[in-house]
């Protein structure tokens, strides 16, 4: 399936505080989410957005994440940035007060713990950059 018709009736999706969506994905503290145009966010996604998330045009968010701009662990906290058509591989997490740069690609099962700049690959436990993207 190509992109244009994967989101040819593209809607923003309803959400509520501690509920999961339709699509099987849940965020706390919703009125500190932001999602841009065309966003995708995978099931069972969960979605911590206390001190602000963002999630810009055409990024995509695969199952099974954590997204946190609150960490109860270590007292951290922070808005957190995708920016746009940036990609979080499945299972992978993100702490607090991250911005993953636009068109930046974090592989599958990644902690990503600082920054991620613009049109990278990143991947590991702590996710590091391992490829420039050619843009």
């Amino acid at each position: 399936m190509s992109e244009q018709s994967r989101f040819k009736d593209w809607q923003y999706p309803k959400f509520e505080d501690g509920v999961p969506t339709k699509y099987h994905w849940l965020v706390q503290h919703s009125t500190g989410l932001e999602l841009g145009y065309r966003t995708d966010i995978g099931a069972f996604t969960y979605i911590n957005a206390s001190f602000g998330v963002v999630l810009e045009e055409n990024v995509q968010v695969g199952s099974h994440c954590s997204i946190y701009s609150v960490s109860t662990i270590d007292n951290k906290q922070g808005k957190v940035v995708l920016k746009n058509n940036c990609k979080l591989g499945s299972h992978s997490t993100v702490m607090p007060g991250v911005t993953i740069g636009e068109n930046s690609i974090i592989g599958a099962h990644s902690l990503v713990i600082g920054d991620i700049p613009k049109n990278c690959v990143a991947v590991g436990v702590p996710a590091k950059v391992i490829k420039k993207i050619l843009s």
